[in-house]
Protein backbone atom coordinates (compact mmCIF):
# COMPACT_ATOMS: atom_id res chain seq x y z
CA UNK A 1 0.00 0.00 0.00
CA UNK A 2 1.11 3.72 -0.93
CA UNK A 3 1.09 5.81 1.70
CA UNK A 4 -0.90 9.23 1.19
CA UNK A 5 1.16 12.20 1.53
CA UNK A 6 -1.20 12.93 5.10
CA UNK A 7 0.27 9.61 6.56
CA UNK A 8 3.95 10.55 5.77
CA UNK A 9 3.16 13.91 7.18
CA UNK A 10 2.10 12.09 10.55
CA UNK A 11 4.98 9.64 10.04
CA UNK A 12 7.27 12.16 9.55
CA UNK A 13 5.53 14.38 12.74
CA UNK A 14 5.70 10.89 15.02
CA UNK A 15 9.05 10.17 14.23
CA UNK A 16 8.67 7.16 12.36
CA UNK A 17 10.01 8.15 8.95
CA UNK A 18 12.99 10.86 8.83
CA UNK A 19 13.23 13.50 6.22
CA UNK A 20 16.02 16.23 7.22
CA UNK A 21 15.57 18.96 6.76
CA UNK A 22 11.69 18.81 6.00
CA UNK A 23 9.87 21.02 4.49
CA UNK A 24 5.97 21.04 4.72
CA UNK A 25 5.66 22.44 0.90
CA UNK A 26 6.93 19.08 -0.15
CA UNK A 27 4.35 16.93 0.94
CA UNK A 28 2.39 16.00 -2.26
CA UNK A 29 -0.92 13.27 -2.63
CA UNK A 30 0.66 10.12 -2.29
CA UNK A 31 4.50 11.10 -1.86
CA UNK A 32 7.01 13.59 -0.68
CA UNK A 33 9.18 15.89 -2.85
CA UNK A 34 12.92 15.90 -2.55
CA UNK A 35 15.38 18.57 -3.24
CA UNK A 36 18.24 18.60 -5.28
CA UNK A 37 21.58 18.75 -3.08
CA UNK A 38 24.86 20.76 -3.88
CA UNK A 39 26.80 17.77 -4.97
CA UNK A 40 27.89 15.98 -8.70
CA UNK A 41 30.25 13.59 -9.92
CA UNK A 42 30.63 13.08 -13.11
CA UNK A 43 32.87 10.12 -14.94
CA UNK A 44 36.12 11.22 -16.11
CA UNK A 45 36.48 10.31 -19.40
CA UNK A 46 39.97 11.05 -19.31
CA UNK A 47 41.48 9.03 -16.96
CA UNK A 48 38.48 5.96 -17.97
CA UNK A 49 38.42 4.53 -20.95
CA UNK A 50 35.78 2.40 -20.21
CA UNK A 51 33.88 1.44 -16.92
CA UNK A 52 33.60 -1.53 -15.11
CA UNK A 53 32.09 -3.42 -12.55
CA UNK A 54 35.30 -5.32 -11.41
CA UNK A 55 36.58 -1.99 -10.16
CA UNK A 56 35.70 1.94 -8.96
CA UNK A 57 34.96 4.30 -11.69
CA UNK A 58 37.11 7.33 -11.86
CA UNK A 59 34.80 10.48 -11.60
CA UNK A 60 35.59 14.17 -11.37
CA UNK A 61 33.20 17.05 -9.49
CA UNK A 62 30.89 19.04 -11.30
CA UNK A 63 31.22 22.63 -10.52
CA UNK A 64 28.37 24.39 -9.25
CA UNK A 65 28.38 27.99 -9.55
CA UNK A 66 28.18 30.52 -6.81
CA UNK A 67 24.55 31.26 -7.51
CA UNK A 68 23.66 27.14 -6.98
CA UNK A 69 23.21 26.23 -10.35
CA UNK A 70 24.77 23.38 -12.34
CA UNK A 71 24.48 22.77 -16.18
CA UNK A 72 23.80 19.48 -17.47
CA UNK A 73 25.77 19.60 -21.10
CA UNK A 74 23.13 17.73 -23.57
CA UNK A 75 23.46 13.51 -24.03
CA UNK A 76 25.24 13.73 -20.55
CA UNK A 77 24.73 11.67 -17.55
CA UNK A 78 25.66 12.95 -14.30
CA UNK A 79 25.42 11.69 -10.49
CA UNK A 80 23.57 13.90 -7.89
CA UNK A 81 22.51 14.06 -4.83
CA UNK A 82 19.17 14.80 -2.47
CA UNK A 83 19.68 17.86 -0.18
CA UNK A 84 17.60 15.62 2.25
CA UNK A 85 18.40 12.60 4.54
CA UNK A 86 16.08 9.68 4.90
CA UNK A 87 15.53 7.35 7.28
CA UNK A 88 12.61 4.53 6.67
CA UNK A 89 11.63 1.79 9.54
CA UNK A 90 11.35 -1.97 8.83
CA UNK A 91 8.57 -2.31 7.82
CA UNK A 92 8.53 0.80 4.85
CA UNK A 93 10.09 0.75 1.23
CA UNK A 94 10.10 3.90 -1.35
CA UNK A 95 11.10 4.87 -4.95
CA UNK A 96 11.91 7.39 -6.06
CA UNK A 97 10.68 9.16 -9.40
CA UNK A 98 12.03 12.33 -11.11
CA UNK A 99 9.09 15.02 -11.29
CA UNK A 100 6.99 15.80 -14.58
CA UNK A 101 8.09 19.38 -14.56
CA UNK A 102 11.80 18.39 -14.77
CA UNK A 103 11.73 15.67 -16.97
CA UNK A 104 9.39 17.93 -19.77
CA UNK A 105 12.48 19.68 -19.65
CA UNK A 106 14.70 16.59 -20.89
CA UNK A 107 16.16 15.70 -17.34
CA UNK A 108 15.80 11.71 -16.36
CA UNK A 109 15.96 11.57 -12.63
CA UNK A 110 15.60 8.21 -11.04
CA UNK A 111 17.86 6.21 -8.48
CA UNK A 112 18.65 3.07 -9.03
CA UNK A 113 16.44 0.81 -7.84
CA UNK A 114 14.17 0.33 -4.45
CA UNK A 115 15.39 1.80 -1.09
CA UNK A 116 15.07 -0.68 0.76
CA UNK A 117 13.01 -0.69 4.43
CA UNK A 118 15.66 0.38 7.10
CA UNK A 119 17.59 2.45 4.95
CA UNK A 120 19.23 5.55 6.23
CA UNK A 121 21.09 8.34 4.39
CA UNK A 122 21.14 11.03 1.18
CA UNK A 123 19.86 9.38 -1.52
CA UNK A 124 22.17 9.35 -4.93
CA UNK A 125 20.24 10.13 -8.02
CA UNK A 126 20.54 9.63 -11.85
CA UNK A 127 20.32 12.73 -13.86
CA UNK A 128 20.10 12.51 -17.73
CA UNK A 129 20.36 15.05 -20.19
CA UNK A 130 18.42 13.74 -23.32
CA UNK A 131 18.56 17.10 -24.89
CA UNK A 132 20.50 18.84 -27.49
CA UNK A 133 21.13 21.72 -25.51
CA UNK A 134 22.38 22.20 -21.93
CA UNK A 135 19.92 22.06 -19.32
CA UNK A 136 19.98 24.44 -16.14
CA UNK A 137 19.15 22.82 -12.67
CA UNK A 138 19.52 24.85 -9.35
CA UNK A 139 20.47 23.39 -6.07
CA UNK A 140 17.71 23.33 -3.63
CA UNK A 141 15.27 22.92 -6.05
CA UNK A 142 12.40 20.20 -5.50
CA UNK A 143 13.66 17.45 -8.12
CA UNK A 144 12.19 13.72 -7.35
CA UNK A 145 9.10 12.62 -5.20
CA UNK A 146 9.88 9.73 -2.93
CA UNK A 147 6.80 7.33 -2.56
CA UNK A 148 6.29 5.44 0.52
CA UNK A 149 4.90 1.90 0.38
CA UNK A 150 4.28 -0.35 3.61
CA UNK A 151 6.09 -3.77 2.91
CA UNK A 152 3.89 -7.24 3.59
CA UNK A 153 5.75 -7.47 6.98
CA UNK A 154 8.52 -5.58 9.20
CA UNK A 155 11.77 -6.84 7.33
CA UNK A 156 15.02 -7.09 9.31
CA UNK A 157 15.79 -3.70 7.38
CA UNK A 158 19.13 -2.96 5.08
CA UNK A 159 22.28 -3.47 5.98
CA UNK A 160 24.24 -2.88 2.30
CA UNK A 161 27.17 -1.13 1.07
CA UNK A 162 25.34 2.05 0.77
CA UNK A 163 23.73 2.66 4.14
CA UNK A 164 24.45 5.95 6.05
CA UNK A 165 25.69 7.48 2.30
CA UNK A 166 26.24 11.10 2.65
CA UNK A 167 26.80 12.73 -0.51
CA UNK A 168 26.52 11.77 -4.02
CA UNK A 169 27.83 7.74 -3.79
CA UNK A 170 29.31 6.29 -6.83
CA UNK A 171 28.42 2.72 -7.46
CA UNK A 172 29.84 0.05 -5.57
CA UNK A 173 28.84 -2.95 -7.48
CA UNK A 174 32.54 -3.88 -7.31
CA UNK A 175 31.88 -4.76 -3.39
CA UNK A 176 29.04 -7.33 -4.25
CA UNK A 177 29.34 -10.85 -2.81
CA UNK A 178 30.13 -12.42 -5.82
CA UNK A 179 32.76 -10.44 -7.26
CA UNK A 180 34.68 -10.98 -4.03
CA UNK A 181 34.61 -15.12 -4.37
CA UNK A 182 36.30 -14.19 -8.23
Amino acid sequence: MILSGKTIQDHVNDNLISITPFQEISIQPASVDLRLGKEFLIVDDVSSPYLSTEQPANYREMEVTEEGVIMIPPQTFVLGTTLEQISLPNQLTAFVEGRSSIGRLGVFIQNAGWIDPGFSGQITLELFNANRVPVKLEVGMRVCQLVIAQVDQETEGYQGKYLFQKGTTPSRVYLDPEKKKQ
